[in-house]
C-alpha cells in the first residue's frame, strides 16, 4: 500500500516541482501516491482554503517542496498550518540541486531530493 500524500509548493514560482515528484509518485517502487497538490487558483479564497483542508485531510504526509521562495509562499504556509491543525506529519524537500534554501517555518526537517531521502520519510 503507497502513502497519500499531499504536495505543498510556492505555486508561483515553482509549479515544476509537484510535476517532478508526480513522476517519481508513478514509479513502480515508489512507496507514496500523490493524492492531492497545492490547490492555490483563481477561486474565493474560502473555496481554495475548504479544498485544501478535505484534501490535506486524505493525505498522510504533506510534502513541501521547496525553492528560493517558497518559505515566504503565503498558500504554503496556510497548507502546513491547516495540516498541523490535523495532526499530519509534515516533512519538506528542498526541489533544486543549486542554491542556499531557507527551511519553511513549522514543516518539518529539511531533506535533500534523492530517491532514497523521498523512500525513508514517505514510506
Amino acid at each position: 500500500m503507497k502513502t497519500p500524500i499531499f504536495v505543498s509548493f510556492d505555486f508561483d514560482n515553482d509549479r515544476r516541482l509537484k510535476d517532478f515528484i508526480i513522476q517519481q509518485a508513478r514509479r513502480p517502487d515508489s512507496p507514496f501516491e500523490v493524492i492531492d497538490h497545492s490547490l492555490k487558483e483563481a477561486a474565493p479564497e474560502m473555496s481554495w482554503e475548504a479544498k485544501a483542508y478535505r484534501a490535506i485531510g486524505r493525505a498522510k504526509v504533506v510534502l513541501v517542496m521547496v525553492g528560493p521562495q517558497t518559505h515566504r509562499a503565503p498558500g504554503v504556509l496556510k497548507e502546513i498550518k491547516m495540516a498541523r491543525d490535523q495532526g499530519k506529519k509534515v516533512v519538506q524537500i528542498i526541489g533544486y540541486r543549486d542554491g542556499n534554501y531557507t527551511p519553511v517555518k513549522d514543516a518539518g526537517q529539511l531533506y535533500r531530493w534523492n530517491w532514497e531521502n523521498l523512500r525513508k520519510i514517505l514510506s
